[in-house]
């Protein structure tokens, strides 16, 4: 598949970044808030422009600090963003006017070899006439005036951007067996600094997200796609997740919500335990979460290197996981360490064989096989004498796995004898440690009525 082309949004904080990116996305992807600073790390995401396919990129606020400091650092990474474009959107706030700090950007962004399209956000009406005309003094060009909050001056942006994106029709055309397959779409989560963005950056072999000892650095879900040993991979880093009732910030709502949508959206999910801390009950309750949405979780453990008393943490890790996570017996627990690397190959590796599983699909034959050899080998009971009938079983869909259960009286069976027959699907079938829902149901009689 031909790579789109990347469009990078830049601009001081608050000046409406992630608003355009989500306008242009057509989805509430980047967090929104008036307070500035929000967005820290690169966002991409596919967007469509009148007919113009593009990747976008949302880019934390251009500061100028000490790049020692975190907002030197997420300038770092506005900075790697622009190198990477084709193109860069300039947003500056028109109602205000031309700043110190739009000057200062527009002299980077005239030293750099990617084009420059200058945009005033928040001109809609006459608000922003005055901040227009100042613009101009930017070299930079015409400014587009633009509202990513009302959509107002897509027109003009598609003119703006066509020569840089319109390209023939068959450089974009799909390969049928990547479109087939697809990307993994692996989640990371946790608690918040449990080395989830160190990671992803030793993954990727580059400080693509930011890092630091402060908590709660990464607060939108960060989608970036890479290749592990040829095989496409969709990584998403996510803001870590605290205890509900310790969440009192409307920004950490936000991000918690954000983090749900990419769990949601994942097909693979990693729960990454902290070395240093081991297991705690916030961790069992992520865990719960993800298998809840039905989707397949990994375990690792990171920052093994600093570990104390390796062996026994590990075994003590997997024993509270059988007992607080009885829904799903067998989780696969791993170990890495973001910062020397070890342990990443085999994590990825497991992904994709849960992925296999997770979208596994058994033939009607062969699965009633098995359940009429388990109902052989386990009868179900009979409530008051009365014996329950277990007809056949049937898998309705994949990812997750779920069956439907057909027989008389099911109403009445016992949530042991469910549990009985999903623990012999997954340990007979090649599901695994994946979700599998199981529902029952009874054949309708013609003669109800």
């Amino acid at each position: 598949m031909a790579a789109l082309p990347i469009i990078a949004i830049i601009g001081r904080p608050n000046v409406g970044k992630s608003t355009l990116f989500n306008r242009l996305v057509g989805k509430k992807l980047a967090l929104v808030d008036d307070r500035p600073g929000v967005t820290r790390d690169r966002r991409m995401g596919d967007a469509t422009l009148l007919g113009l396919d593009f990747r976008i990129v949302d880019t934390a606020g251009f500061e100028d600090e000490d790049a020692q400091t975190l907002p030197g650092r997420m300038r770092q990474q506005t900075q790697a963003a622009v190198d990477e474009a084709d193109v860069a959107l300039f947003l500056i706030d028109a109602r205000a006017g031309v700043t110190p700090l739009d000057e200062e950007i527009s002299r980077w962004l005239r030293n750099s070899d990617t084009p420059v399209i200058l945009m005033g956000n928040k001109a809609e009406g006459k608000a922003g006439e005055s901040g227009l005309i100042e613009a101009y003094g930017l070299g930079l060009g015409d400014p587009i005036p633009f509202s990513a909050e009302h959509g107002e001056g897509l027109v003009d942006l598609f003119e703006a951007l066509r020569p840089y994106i319109e390209r023939e029709d068959d450089l974009v055309e799909d390969d049928e067996e990547e479109k087939a397959e697809g990307p993994l779409k692996l989640a990371i989560v946790g608690r918040p600094n449990a080395g989830k963005s160190t990671l992803v950056n030793r993954m990727l072999g580059e400080e693509r997200m930011i890092t630091g000892p402060e908590a709660g650095i990464t607060r939108n879900s960060i989608s970036i796609d890479w290749e592990w040993q040829g095989r496409p991979v969709r990584l998403i880093d996510t803001a870590g997740l605290r205890r509900r009732t310790k969440v009192d910030d409307k920004l950490e709502h936000m991000s918690a919500a954000d983090t749900q949508r990419a769990i949601d959206f994942a097909e693979v999910v990693v729960l990454l335990l902290d070395a240093t801390r081991g297991l705690e009950a916030q961790d069992l309750r992520i865990a719960s979460q993800v298998i809840e949405e039905g989707r397949a979780l990994l375990i690792a453990i990171s920052k093994w290197d600093v570990a104390e008393t390796p062996p026994q943490l590990f075994q003590g890790i997997r024993a509270a996981l059988e007992e607080g996570l009885s829904q799903v017996k067998g989780l696969p627990v791993m170990t890495v360490s973001g910062y020397t690397g070890r342990g990443i190959d085999q994590l990825i590796e497991a992904a994709f064989e849960t992925r296999e599983a997770w979208s596994r699909r058994v033939g009607t034959g062969e699965l009633n096989r098995w359940f009429e050899r388990a109902v052989e080998a386990n009868p179900p009971p009979a409530p008051g004498g009365k014996r329950i009938k277990l007809r056949y079983l049937t898998q309705a869909r994949t990812r997750p796995p779920t069956f439907i259960l057909f027989g008389t009286r099911v109403d009445q069976l016992p949530e042991s004898y469910r549990r009985y027959i999903v623990n012999g699907i997954r340990r007979d079938l090649g599901f695994g440690a994946v979700p599998v829902r199981l529902t029952v149901r009874a054949p309708k009689n013609p003669f109800d009525k």
